[in-house]
């Protein structure tokens, strides 16, 4: 077979073309892609500044498919996943950048982190809690374990709570004291409960020794006391809380007059009642004052003309209400509606207010069941405010 030597060098200009403008639609390719990656990425920046997050997590999935390898991109997305509560989608975002063999170690503690938090707004805590601890020595070591305590409150783990708590105060993070007194008065709750006030009685004792101006370990200590069958210890106890939290005075005062009736030392009470009342006038010492001259043998009258006098200095539609209902109305056969009326109307003045987040409870609690801030209740009730 003959080969005609000018169709090959004919052949060869053509062949060189066709490769050029083949190279150079390889390369406005790629120019084209490394251009739309960052012009995505921005424009998920521009839809999140503008809370526009539908939109900019659809950019942002455009800019990783066009560059899978950014983890920055990644890390954005992941985020953005677990602000909208689509936690199993971040869960799978961040799984896969430590699942990558080429991450930094700092970006791979950062994607544990961000996995860890979106255990813990998934609600899968055991999962939240061995993720977090990976992060023991990391950069992430101090926000893992404000993450774990409220991981552990959570779950009402006290001893666990109590541990990272110590290990939170001794890195100097804050002063833990007032959080890790409440998880020991939690636990010796527990024990009254499980009959064991032989471990009540430790905890509470260390509540106190770490806590000494905190009111709640003298309270439930009391409360111990009190169910042991000593009224009077009781009694001596809750007369320390009030020297050590005076601004406690209306949360104390209901239970000092309880116990101080139960071991027959209501003159003493009273007489210290009366002596607070004068410099902090509450509708709680009212009530254990009012308790506690009844008690006394005092003539019922006597008793309620204390409502009357709180009127005096405070305008209080609760004390109305009490002291309205022991008197004779001129027309007594509608005293019950009225009172009915009158009970309604102050129910909710009646109530205590979180100052952190504003919910409102019939009860008194350390910790806020809302936005489960401690200490967040005031001792005064709403109308007080």
């Amino acid at each position: 077979m003959e080969f005609d030597l000018s169709l090959i060098l004919l052949a060869l200009p053509i062949v060189f073309v066709l490769g050029w403008i083949a190279s150079r639609l390889d390369v406005r390719q790629l120019r084209m892609e490394n251009r739309q990656a960052p012009k995505a990425y921005f424009k998920g920046l521009n839809f999140l500044l503008n809370e526009q997050q539908d939109q900019a997590i659809d950019a942002f999935i455009e800019a990783v498919q066009n560059d899978p390898d950014t983890s920055e991109l990644h890390f954005a997305l992941g985020n953005l996943f677990r602000r909208r509560g689509e936690y199993e989608r971040a869960v799978r975002v961040h799984q896969h950048l430590l699942s990558r063999g080429d991450l930094s170690q700092d970006d791979r503690h950062r994607a544990q982190h961000g996995l860890a938090l979106d255990y813990l707004k998934a609600g899968l805590l055991d999962r939240a809690e061995a993720a977090l601890l990976k992060l023991e020595g990391t950069r992430f070591e101090a926000q893992s374990r404000l993450a774990l305590l409220a991981n552990y409150e959570r779950s009402r783990d006290w001893e666990h709570a109590a541990q990272i708590a110590q290990k939170l105060e001794s890195c100097g993070q804050g002063s833990f004291k007032g959080r890790l007194s409440h998880y020991l008065c939690e636990q010796a709750m527990a024990c009254m409960v499980a009959n064991d006030p032989t471990q009540a009685l430790a905890h509470l004792t260390q509540a106190m020794h770490i806590a000494p101006d905190a009111p709640r370990p003298r309270m439930d200590m009391a409360a111990l006391q009190s169910q042991q069958g000593d009224a009077a210890l009781a009694c001596e106890t809750l007369t320390q809380a009030l020297a050590t939290a005076p601004a406690a005075v209306a949360l104390i005062a209901p239970r000092l007059a309880q116990y101080a009736i139960a071991c027959g030392q209501g003159p003493r009470a009273l007489a210290r009642l009366k002596a607070l009342y004068t410099h902090t006038p509450s509708l709680d010492v009212l009530d254990a004052i009012v308790a506690l001259e009844a008690a006394s043998g005092a003539p019922t009258a006597t008793a309620r003309e204390w409502y009357a006098r709180h009127l005096e200095s405070e305008p209080s539609l609760v004390a109305a209400a009490k002291w309205i209902a022991g008197e004779k109305l001129e027309h007594e056969q509608f005293h019950p509606q009225v009172q009915r009326a009158l009970d309604q109307a102050v129910k909710p003045l009646t109530r205590y207010r979180c100052a952190a987040c504003g919910f409102e409870a019939k009860q008194h609690f350390w910790q806020c069941p809302g936005c489960q801030a401690w200490d967040s209740y005031p001792a005064r009730r709403v109308e007080e405010l």
